[in-house]
């Protein structure tokens, strides 16, 4: 493997599982070393001994994305187990458990329960990252979004679309305000991908039936497919990319 992130630092949060923990297995291959923040420490545990086992760099720490002396602690750990850091992976939402529901059927703390983690927490965390790397004048922040924005069943899963059409707007927002100092901020926006939370939900199967048919390459979307679009915006070859949302959903997007 070339090891495009050799000797790069990078936080990847939610990496406990799912899509995260796929980003994480593979950036610590491409010779990254890691900070993984996780809502649950023993999975993140679990997925640093993993990349410990094979000779990789990986530290796990529990951080509630929402709360802001949390990122901070975050922040402060990075250096002080790496002295920098280089990528940012805003990868950590609130997914899991959330089911095909009617618009107006949502409970006014299911709005606000996502909200401060989906998008308040995403902020935070660039918020606390974003200046180590102004004082390195590099960086990348990759934000996962998401296509459900974007979609007819957008309705079926509101609060979670909206708050990534937010992440839309944060990303486009953080480019411009961070350009200047050398930071990339661009995010991926997945299909309807088979991760454990996806996995797990209801109708799971009928909705995958949907989105599938709705692509262009009808085929299940897996998480290791994310991984190659997150590689290469963390790498090098993205120097001169920025604000941009990557779409990773077999085709249902096109601009």
């Amino acid at each position: 493997m070339s090891q495009v992130l050799k000797d790069k630092v990078a936080i990847i949060t939610g990496a406990g599982r799912g899509i995260g923990k796929e980003f994480a297995l593979r950036f610590a291959a491409e010779g990254a070393k890691l900070l993984l923040p996780d809502i649950s420490l023993e999975r993140a545990e679990n997925t640093a001994s993993e990349i410990r086992s094979k000779g990789g760099v990986a530290e796990a720490i529990f951080t509630d994305i929402s709360d802001e002396n949390a990122t901070r602690k975050m922040a402060d750990r990075v250096i002080e187990l790496y002295g920098k850091v280089d990528i940012l992976v805003n990868n950590a939402a609130i997914w899991y458990g959330l089911n095909i529901t009617p618009w107006d059927a949502w409970k006014p703390e299911d709005w606000d329960r996502i909200f401060a983690v989906n998008v308040k927490g995403t902020w935070l965390c660039c918020k606390a990252i974003a200046p180590l790397m102004v004082k390195q004048a590099k960086g990348k922040i990759i934000n996962i979004a998401s296509n459900v924005a974007r979609v007819p069943a957008a309705q079926f899963f509101l609060p979670y679309s909206c708050s990534k059409g937010a992440v839309y707007t944060l990303t486009h927002a953080l480019a411009r305000a961070l350009g200047p100092s050398g930071i990339n901020v661009n995010a991926i926006a997945p299909g309807y991908t088979a991760s454990e939370a996806s996995l797990t939900q209801r109708d799971s199967e009928k909705t995958f039936q949907l989105a599938t048919s709705e692509q262009s390459i009808q085929k299940r979307l897996q998480p290791a497919d994310l991984v190659e679009a997150a590689v290469f915006l963390a790498s090098p070859g993205s120097d001169m990319i920025s604000g941009q949302v990557i779409y990773v959903d077999g085709g249902t997007i096109m601009l």
